[in-house]
C-alpha cells in the first residue's frame, strides 16, 4: 500500500489524475511476480506427471488470483483514503 501510495503522489504531482486503475494493477504487479516464481519453483523441481503439474500450476494460479484481488484491494483503498486525505487539505479560496 505505502508503495502505491507514493507513486500516486508522484501521478498527482505530474498532473496525472487518472489514478484509479493504476493503484489497483500495482498491487496485481505482486501477485504477477509471485506467479512467475512458481514457474521459477516449478523448474527447479522434479515434478514429471501430468495431473501433478495441472494441480501445481491450477492451485498456484488460483492463489496468485487471490493475491492480486487482495493486495489490489488494499493498495487501491490505500491511495483512496491517501488522495480524500490530500483533497480535503487544500484550501479553496
Amino acid at each position: 500500500g505505502t508503495v502505491t501510495v507514493l507513486f500516486t503522489y508522484f501521478h498527482l504531482n505530474a498532473e496525472d489524475h487518472r489514478w484509479w486503475w493504476r493503484s489497483f494493477s500495482t498491487g496485481i504487479a505482486v501477485a504477477i511476480f509471485f506467479y512467475l516464481y512458481c514457474i521459477y519453483f516449478f523448474l527447479q523441481t522434479g515434478m514429471t506427471g501430468f495431473l501433478q503439474c495441472v494441480f501445481f500450476f491450477l492451485y498456484s494460479l488460483l492463489v496468485a488470483h487471490g493475491l492480486a484481488l487482495t493486495l489490489g484491494s488494499v493498495s487501491f483503498y490505500a491511495t483512496y483514503l491517501f488522495v480524500n486525505y490530500i483533497y480535503s487539505r487544500i484550501k479553496a479560496e
